[in-house]
């Protein structure tokens, strides 16, 4: 059984801490070396890619990172990666539908404390990390507090706890204790697909509230925005009397910018068809994206627009075909 182990920062190798701000630790280390029992579940390789706070990470980082595992499949039997926290699940997501042809493990893990610290759940994480990678579970997951979550409907949910992930629409893959519980919706083994890594990062995310202004979002269409997220109240409610969203949801229908619409709420799916103001927002050209995570929703959002170039149906006709299927589990049908 053969592992590549790719670094591209994180806390879990950070250095620093109170009273100063932890930063990325000049890392040249093989992490195997720092936790020799990893060597009792594979033979395992490691690939330092980035050493970045993943608050810095970019679009074009996940497409090199997915570049780097989709290059590798026919040489390794699974993939661990050391990321860090803040954005885990945005590559997480993103990993699925890059890597949208797997029949092996995919691994995102990292901590909420160093290393280093005596205290800390990373020695926990990767060792457990590394043990799932061994496994028959042919998808992107996140490892964290016993746990593996499918990585495009996990959110970090805890800045402070050890668990700081949750998949609240779905359950776990796998649970850990004395051995490991594998959960009946893992996706079976799909063959490898060529690799594409056109995606559009001019996208917007926007969250609803009280008192936000229309104009801004009309400035961003005027600005040359590609495509919306919008999140919004409970099943897809948005404003449509005072500060109506629905008149910069027909601009952007107008102007062929796809509107993607989430819930704010952790659990539920949007449903336009329940209040008014989700039905004007769909008569207004709004696409519903049911119980998709934001995470899962922009990284998706993203892939389909930077396909869509030269589409004839347009990029929100594409869009809405992408967003009623589930390409990697990211949405109950």
């Amino acid at each position: 059984m053969r592992l590549l182990l790719i670094h591209t920062g994180g806390t879990l190798m950070m250095r620093g801490g109170d009273p100063t701000p932890l930063e990325p630790d000049v890392y040249t280390r093989d992490l195997v070396a720092e936790l020799p029992v990893l060597r009792k579940l594979a033979e395992i390789e490691t690939k330092i890619l980035y050493n970045l706070d993943s608050a810095d990470f970019q679009p074009h980082h996940w497409v090199e990172l997915a570049k780097t595992v989709h290059g590798s499949l026919d040489r390794y039997d699974g993939f661990v990666i050391v990321h860090g926290t803040d954005t885990m699940a945005y590559t997480a997501s993103a990993l699925a539908f890059l890597l949208p042809g797997l029949d092996r493990p995919v691994i995102l893990t990292g901590a909420q404390k160093p290393l280093a610290d005596v205290r800390t759940d990373a020695r926990t994480n990767l060792v457990d990390a590394c043990h799932l990678a061994t496994t028959r579970i042919p998808e992107v997951g996140i490892a964290f507090h016993s746990e593996l979550l499918r990585g495009c409907r996990a959110t970090k949910l805890d800045a402070w706890g050890m668990k700081a992930f949750g998949s609240p629409a779905c359950p776990p893959l796998a649970e850990l204790g004395l051995g490991v519980n594998h959960a009946p919706h893992v996706l079976a083994p799909r063959p490898w697909a060529p690799f594409d890594g056109r995606l559009e990062p001019h996208v917007l995310a926007v969250r609803t509230f009280p008192g936000l202004d229309p104009r801004l979002l009309h400035g961003a269409l005027a600005v040359g925005v590609k495509g919306m997220v919008i999140e919004a109240f409970g099943a897809g409610n948005v404003p449509r009397l005072e500060n109506s969203l629905v008149p910069v949801i027909e601009a952007a229908r107008a102007a062929d910018v796809p509107v993607v619409i989430v819930s704010q709420s952790m659990r539920g799916a949007v449903d336009l068809t329940r209040y008014h103001g989700g039905v004007a927002a769909a008569r207004a050209g709004a696409i519903g994206a049911g119980d998709m995570t934001t995470e899962a929703a922009l990284t998706k959002l993203m892939i389909v627009l930077g396909r869509a170039e030269g589409v004839s149906e347009g990029r929100t006709s594409a869009v809405r075909a992408a967003f009623t299927a589930s390409w990697a589990g990211e949405i109950s049908l």
